[in-house]
């Protein structure tokens, strides 16, 4: 297979990627819209009671946040591995403005919702709920706007929002993280351990790690440590085999599990986590409690300081000539992006259950503040990328 063979399968995966997760932004949007449709409408009681039905000892709730969402976290696992190792992000001079960008991407919002809520001891312990960029979301915008967004965007916004993803498990690993229970740490340890000698052992066949990486999950979920990060763990033993010069190797065991779990969990298991957790009864809510600090924060956070950190670094190190801008990009255009980056719908849901408990008024108010946040975010950079916009100097 000759270079520019590689180079235009590449491109393609890549493509099909993309296609994957702005397609599945997209019912994401209609899942979370109908989630408060619902929740505000006379079958609001029992769309809540649902989610609260228990079976083997687990509500629904509980199922989709700890179990379909492992699954979710096992593809964004697979995704960091194979970036790193094979993709955007394989060279350090690739992960340079990606990795600082994300970095202040995460800083920023934090740093701005921990200022709002200085004096608010329960409240500060959201500070990480806008530091997420939800890549389906933005992805489905982006898809709106077609060839107006230079795929070099496109590619530099997955990169920033995968690193985004890195940043965010660590946070849970460290900081939602409960009293353990290190009997069941050890054994999922020791499952680890198993998939790790399956990958030495240059075991290709997928049902090993999937059925050892089960054990792992349940180890996991018993431990103390939240379930969801087996599926990381797990994804980190998952073999990456290479053919010399061809990137994304379809025999690879991890491109076939990435590319088998990837429509799914886009097309089916965020939209359902989406519907199960965006909806909000407001009757009660006020104008005047958006203002509180923890919605306030959340959503100044996603809104301000997202496109505060993200473009700011961008334009010291590009300035600095640290890093190369985006090709074919304006910086209009990644200044629409750095806003886009502001939508943190997934993973900030997800760390406001943790911060805050399902069904607290402090994660009800914290939705609030992720969905105000997140749409200001999306209204603002498909406007601003809609603005005509000059052909970038090479």
């Amino acid at each position: 297979m000759n270079g520019s063979k590689l180079v235009s399968r590449s491109y393609s995966m890549m493509r099909a990627f993309l296609a994957t997760e702005a397609s599945g932004g997209i019912i994401l949007i209609a899942a979370a819209a109908a989630a408060m449709v619902v929740a505000n409408s006379p079958f609001a009681d029992a769309y809540l009671g649902s989610l609260h039905l228990k079976w083997a000892g687990l509500s629904l709730l509980h199922w989709i946040n700890d179990g379909l969402m492992a699954l979710f976290f096992l593809v964004v696992g697979l995704e960091i591995k194979r970036e790193v190792l094979d993709g955007q992000l394989a060279r350090w001079s690739d992960r340079l403005l990606p990795g600082i960008a994300a970095a202040a991407g995460v800083a920023v919002p934090a740093l701005i919702y921990v200022w709002i809520n200085r004096g608010e001891v329960a409240g500060l312990r959201g500070w990480a709920i806008p530091a997420a960029t939800d890549i389906a979301f933005a992805l489905g915008v982006l898809a709106l706007l077609g060839s107006r967004v230079p795929a070099s965007l496109k590619i530099f916004l997955t990169a920033v929002a995968i690193i985004d993803d890195l940043i965010a498990v660590l946070i849970i690993a460290f900081f939602y993280t409960a009293s353990l229970n290190w009997a069941a740490l050890g054994m999922a340890v020791a499952g680890l351990g198993v998939l790790m000698t399956l990958n030495r052992l240059r075991v290709t066949a997928l049902w090993p790690y999937l059925v050892v990486g089960a054990g792992v999950w349940v180890c996991v979920l018993q431990s103390g440590i939240h379930a969801t990060l087996a599926g990381v763990a797990v994804a980190m033993t998952i073999p990456l085999t290479r053919t010399p010069g061809a990137p994304d190797d379809a025999h690879s065991p991890l491109y076939r599990l990435e590319h088998g779990l990837h429509p799914w969990v886009a097309y089916a298991i965020v939209p359902i986590f989406g519907f199960a957790n965006a909806g909000v009864p407001l009757a009660g809510f006020t104008p005047g409690d958006l203002f509180e600090p923890v919605p306030w924060g959340v959503a100044l956070g996603l809104f301000l300081g997202k496109q505060a950190g993200i473009f700011s670094s961008m334009w010291v190190l590009i300035r600095m000539k640290l890093a190369e801008r985006p090709r074919d990009a304006t910086w209009l255009q990644i200044y629409g992006v750095a806003l886009l980056c502001g939508i943190g719908f997934t993973m900030s849901l997800f760390i406001g259950g943790l911060a805050f408990g399902d069904g607290s008024h402090e994660n009800d108010a914290a939705k609030i503040g992720v969905l105000l946040g997140s749409i200001m975010s999306a209204l603002a950079g498909y406007t601003v990328l809609r603005l005509p916009s000059r052909t970038a100097r090479s």
